[in-house]
């Protein structure tokens, strides 16, 4: 049996009217979503005071007050060279020694001569004699014996002439022999056996036992902070432990003509732990004379060009840029020289992210551990999550 069904179609009006409620629906979403504020958190930084020294460290290496560097006296080949580095040596002791064969022969020949020349004072003397005994009697004349007086002199005169030569030919032997001339330590050889030196030429060197200092160099922007008598400490990165009183003994006129640095020579105690050669960090401090903050590398940001950091004001809980002037890099972030100053909060992360009056959401008073440093630097805060 057939039964007929109604069937209801929406009319053209109707499919409109929900298109619009829809519609209506969707704006005032979009509205309020575009109303609502975006408070972004942020971890923040406030600037400490600047501090009104700053520390310079510089590493160098334990050397000797004095360095002897030995070379023979006279020319010749080396034939025995008897210590080697890192030998102790005391006053007297032979360290090298070179061929003396003509030094010898010289010594002979020099000895020969001299027996020459006694033989002719000796015979001087005779005709010197003679001619007074002649004088005397009257049979020669005053000439004769003034003549016989010159020569005789003349004689002494090349006898002793020749016993000079004779003891420089001995000297000439005894340095053949390199001898040490204070207690020490062989630190460099510079020549060995077989070699041909000259006169003055460094062999060996020494460094003489008694006070040890360190040599750093210090570059031209810093080295008016150092001047002699000035006290530094020095560590030593054999010992962390090992910290010693400095004083700067000596500092260079002039700066070296490759690295540009200036050497500088400090003095330290006597300590036997302290041994030639070892690495140590020499510190000292210095005034500023213009002082600087110190702020993360986060913390930096450039606009249009210009390097800035971003100021947060807590009142407003907003933040705006501010141009800062950078002094130069550290270990620990960036030194600004101008444009901060303490008791300042800057955004410390996510520079990029900030625009100009964006509201941001400022960590706690627990949360917070900005404080002022004694070295100048920002502290951080937390992110408030």
């Amino acid at each position: 049996m057939f039964s007929p069904r109604t069937t209801f179609m929406p009319s053209a009006a109707a499919l409109v009217l929900l298109a619009a409620v829809g519609m209506l629906a969707s704006g005032c979403q979009q509205k309020q979503a575009e109303n609502k504020e975006v408070i972004r958190p942020v971890k923040v930084v406030e600037i400490a005071k600047a501090d009104t020294t700053r520390a310079l460290d510089y590493s160098g290496s334990v050397r000797a007050r004095t360095d002897m560097n030995l070379g023979f006296r006279i020319n010749g080949k080396i034939v025995d060279r008897r210590v080697d580095i890192g030998q102790r040596v005391k006053p007297g002791d032979v360290l090298a020694r070179i061929d003396s064969t003509d030094y010898e022969l010289a010594v002979k020949r020099a000895e020969a001569t001299l027996e020459s020349a006694q033989k002719q004072v000796q015979t001087a003397d005779l005709t010197r004699n003679r001619a007074q005994q002649l004088f005397d009697k009257n049979v020669a004349p005053k000439s004769q014996l003034e003549q016989a007086q010159l020569g005789y002199d003349q004689a002494v005169t090349t006898r002793d002439s020749a016993k000079s030569a004779l003891d420089e030919a001995k000297n000439q032997v005894a340095y053949s022999d390199l001898k040490s001339d204070l207690s020490g330590i062989v630190t460099a050889v510079n020549a060995d056996v077989g070699q041909v030196v000259g006169s003055g030429t460094p062999v060996l060197t020494v460094a003489v036992d008694g006070e040890k200092e360190v040599q750093i160099a210090v570059p031209e922007m810093d080295i008016a902070h150092f001047s002699t008598g000035k006290a530094v400490k020095a560590r030593f990165w054999s010992d962390d432990a090992l910290v010693l009183d400095g004083t700067v003994r000596e500092v260079s006129g002039s700066a070296d003509t490759q690295s540009r640095t200036f050497s500088v020579r400090v003095s330290l105690p006597n300590d036997p732990r302290v041994l030639l050669g070892m690495t140590a960090n020499v510190a000292a401090s210095a005034e500023n004379t213009q002082p600087f903050v110190s702020i993360p590398l986060s913390a930096l940001a450039e606009k249009d060009g210009q390097k800035i950091v971003w100021l947060v004001d807590r009142q407003a809980g907003t933040v705006h840029s501010q141009p800062v002037k950078i002094a130069d890099f550290s270990d620990d972030g960036v030194r600004v020289a101008d444009g901060l100053k303490a008791g300042e909060t800057v955004v410390a992360a996510g520079t990029q992210f900030m625009t100009e009056n964006l509201k941001v959401k400022l960590p706690d008073a627990a949360g917070q551990q900005a404080a002022a440093v004694p070295n100048g630097n920002a502290a951080a805060a937390d992110v408030v999550r």
